[in-house]
C-alpha cells in the first residue's frame, strides 16, 4: 500500500473502492479480485455497509453474508478464501449497491471516532487472541445470515459487530475488537428474545384455539 493510501481514513478507502465498482453488474468474485488477500478485512468492512441501512436488494444478504463468512473462515484456518462458484459469480445490481454502500459509510465515520490504533494490543496480537477474533468474524457472519431479516435491527446489530471487529483488527485496536464481541453477544441475546417471544406467542395462540 502506498504512503498516500496509508494516510487515508478507512472511510476514504471504502469510498474509493465503491467508486471503482463496475457500472452495471457486480459479483463477489470481482470484489475478491479487487481487494486481494491482503484486503480481506477491508472487504469485510465494505460488505457490512449494506446491512446498516434499510435496503432490500434480492440476493445481497446471501452473497455478502457468505462473503464475510468466507473471510472469517479463511483467516481462522489460515487458508485462501473459498466459496462455491455459484455464490462467487452471482451477479448483483452494482448501481443499487453503490447507492446503498455509500449511505452505509456514515456508520464507518461514527465507529472510527471511537477507535484508536494500538490500544490494548494484547486483545489483538497474540495467536490465541487472533483465533478468538477470527471466530468472532465467523459468528458475526452466521448471525448476519440468520433468517430474521424482516425484524428491525436483526441485520444491524451483527453488522455493527462485524464492522467494529474489522476496524479493530485493521487498526490493532483491542477496545474496538472488544466492542465487536460485545455486539455479537447483544445480537445473540436479541435473537434469543425474538425466538423466546415468538414461542410464547405461538403457545398463547395455540391455547386460545384449543381452548
Amino acid at each position: 500500500m502506498s504512503s498516500t493510501a496509508s494516510e487515508q481514513t478507512l472511510g476514504d478507502q471504502l469510498q474509493h473502492a465503491i467508486d471503482r465498482l463496475p457500472p452495471d453488474q457486480l459479483s463477489l468474485d470481482a470484489l475478491l479480485e479487487q481487494f486481494g488477500p491482503q484486503g480481506l478485512l477491508m472487504l469485510t468492512a465494505l460488505l457490512t455497509l449494506v446491512f446498516l441501512i434499510p435496503v432490500s436488494i434480492p440476493g445481497v444478504s446471501t452473497v455478502f453474508g457468505a462473503g464475510i463468512l468466507l473471510v472469517g473462515v479463511s483467516r481462522l484456518l489460515r487458508r485462501p478464501p473459498w466459496l462455491p462458484a455459484r455464490l462467487r459469480q452471482r451477479q448483483l445490481p452494482a448501481d443499487r449497491l453503490r447507492a446503498a454502500l455509500t449511505r452505509g459509510l456514515i456508520w464507518v465515520g461514527r465507529l472510527q471516532k471511537i477507535s484508536r490504533p494500538h490500544r490494548l494490543p494484547g486483545l489483538v496480537d497474540p495467536r490465541p487472541a487472533q483465533m478468538f477474533n477470527d471466530a468472532g468474524l465467523v459468528l458475526g457472519a452466521v448471525l448476519l445470515m440468520a433468517p430474521f431479516g424482516f425484524v428491525p435491527f436483526s441485520n444491524t446489530l451483527p453488522a455493527i459487530a462485524l464492522l467494529l471487529l474489522a476496524i479493530g483488527l485493521m487498526q490493532r485496536d483491542g477496545v474496538a475488537v472488544l466492542l465487536g464481541h460485545l455486539m455479537n453477544l447483544a445480537s445473540i441475546v436479541y435473537f434469543g428474545a425474538l425466538i423466546g417471544g415468538g414461542g410464547l406467542a405461538i403457545r398463547e395462540m395455540w391455547g386460545r384455539v384449543m381452548g
